[in-house]
């Protein structure tokens, strides 16, 4: 940084403290989205410092950057929060690339490829880069200034001793002063010596990184895009038709041999002696895939294809379309399947992601293939990122864990001959609590949902009490916070059950003499 070398330096290192005085031994919480701020309000100070100023574009990635970085600790289903944080990364390196140009809504899928390889050049290069500058910067030495620290140090070595008479002196007047003044003594025993190196050294790795890209984002992200960057189109037109076509061909026979009973449901499953079970579980999984894969084959051929004439480019596109139009069958079909499955066993994780998952999948086929139309394959990458970021956005409002809850109750509710698998709720995260805690004092819900429910809660509430984790106030979680009120507010109704932990599985005895297991059961 013009100048400002010094000062950069002190606070990139301090950066660096921060992110283990946040994160070290503590759970992920409200300290992330802490941690996110600081490093973005930094890099606009330290750039605004130099004269760079944050273009409009790039300001349009801190809503999203914001919102997910929250939802960290408001949401703690795992898949969500993992989601989440992977998405700020991304979403903060693109941030770092575009930061001066703002023009990442117009990057291609090789510019995110060479753009974040680029980041990681300057990462490990422009920090030392900077060092060497700041040396061949430096005045001779008849120009140099006396260093201030030799001061510094002779002062310390002098307070030493004095602090040290005084301090035995306190520590003899009052005993809890000598109690603390002990563990703050603690904290320099030599066996956390391994522990003190180990931390010192990730906080300068991490200041290092930090440093890097800004220096990146002050120094590179002003690089506009170039249009001409693409692939190479190597493969000619035939070679693609036909590859597009056979693919067409074996598409519109599995349509047109499994019709009958695509959209059928229960009533024609027994035509090809599948049971209800291998129907509804085996194909869903297998044509979300086929359609993953016939979005990546049509990118990629539209990449490398050379289309020279306009009626080449028409069959190209006519293909485009036909083929995604019955991948779009097939994905409805899945979802058929898999809303068939949900009837039959209820929600679960993975039955919610890829409810939520397909939905975007074919708003991304349908958007792909109208780019291939109108010519404007480029924006195929925003297309992916923001459908991406649709889905994680999806989850997070949806709340999978409380969703999972209410459906599955609603379900007992609608006359479907199966119980309650109230076990599944055992695995699920705080998130469920409040959602459990609404069901248990409901007093429309049959009575042997109730129990079902009760006795849930109970085996939750003997797990948070068997941990008895007392949490920092960089782990805050609204999540846990909620599921503490929820707690409070039905202790009484749950003080009717009694845990039973002499054997394992940990058991709960109802009111009306009815045992439950505590043991996880996970049904995906």
């Amino acid at each position: 940084m013009k100048g400002n070398t010094n000062r950069f330096w002190v606070i990139v290192i301090l950066l660096g403290w921060t992110f283990d005085f946040l994160f070290w031994q503590k759970p992920l919480g409200i300290n992330f989205a802490i941690y996110v701020l600081l490093c973005i309000l930094t890099g606009i100070f330290l750039l605004r410092t130099d004269g760079l100023r944050l273009s409009r574009g790039a300001g349009l990635l801190l809503l999203p950057i914001a919102f997910l970085a929250t939802m960290t600790f408001i949401r703690q289903e795992p898949m969500t929060v993992f989601l989440s944080v992977v998405m700020v990364l991304f979403l903060l390196g693109v941030f770092a690339l575009s930061y001066l140009s703002g023009q990442w809504t117009r990057y291609a899928l090789l510019d995110y490829v060479f753009g974040y390889l680029r980041l990681f050049g300057s990462v490990i290069a422009r920090p030392l880069g900077l060092v060497a500058e700041t040396r061949r910067e430096q005045p001779s030495p008849a120009e140099k200034r006396t260093s201030p620290i030799w001061p510094v140090l002779r002062g310390i070595v002098i307070a030493l001793p004095v602090i040290a008479i005084f301090a035995s002196l306190l520590s003899s007047a009052d005993a809890i002063f000598a109690s603390r003044l002990e563990d703050f003594i603690d904290i320099f025993r030599i066996e956390n010596l391994p522990e003190y190196i180990f931390r010192l050294v990730y906080i300068l790795v991490f200041a290092y990184a930090l440093a890097g890209i800004y220096l990146h984002a002050a120094q590179k992200s002003h690089e506009g895009v170039d249009e001409k960057t693409s692939v190479p189109t190597f493969l000619g037109f035939t070679e693609s038709a036909i590859v597009l076509g056979s693919v067409v061909v074996l598409f519109t026979t599995f349509v047109f041999i499994q019709f009958q009973y695509f959209f059928g449901g229960q009533s024609n499953i027994n035509i090809e002696g599948y049971t209800f079970s291998e129907y509804a579980r085996k194909g869903f999984g297998e044509l979300v895939t086929v359609a993953f894969f016939s979005l990546l084959m049509l990118l990629g051929l539209g990449a490398i294809t050379r289309r020279e004439s306009e009626s080449q480019r028409r069959i190209f596109s006519g293909l485009g379309v036909v083929l995604v139009g019955l991948v779009l069958v097939m994905l409805i079909s899945a979802y058929q399947r898999l809303v068939l499955y949900e009837e039959a066993y209820g929600f679960s994780r993975l039955r919610t992601y890829t409810h939520v998952f397909m939905v975007w999948l074919g708003l991304l086929l349908i958007t792909v293939v109208l780019l291939e139309i109108i010519r404007r394959e480029r924006m195929a990458a925003l297309a992916m990122i923001i459908a991406s970021l649709g889905f994680v956005i999806s989850i997070n409002l949806l709340n999978v864990d409380s969703f999972i809850v209410k459906q599955n109750i609603q379900r007992e509710l609608s006359g479907v001959d199966v119980e309650l698998d109230s076990q599944y709720f055992l695995g699920l995260s705080d998130d469920a609590v409040p959602a459990l805690a609404s069901a248990l004092v409901d007093k429309s819900l049959p009575p042997n949902v109730n129990e079902k429910v009760g006795a849930a809660l109970t085996c939750m509430r003997y797990e948070r009490e068997q941990a008895d984790r007392e949490y920092s106030w960089q782990g805050f979680h609204f999540s846990r916070y909620n599921a503490d009120l929820a707690f409070a507010r039905i202790d009484k109704k749950l003080d009717v059950y009694h845990i039973k932990d002499t054997d394992w599985p940990v058991m709960v005895t109802s009111a009306n003499g009815d045992e439950f297991s505590c043991y996880e059961f996970y049904n995906d």
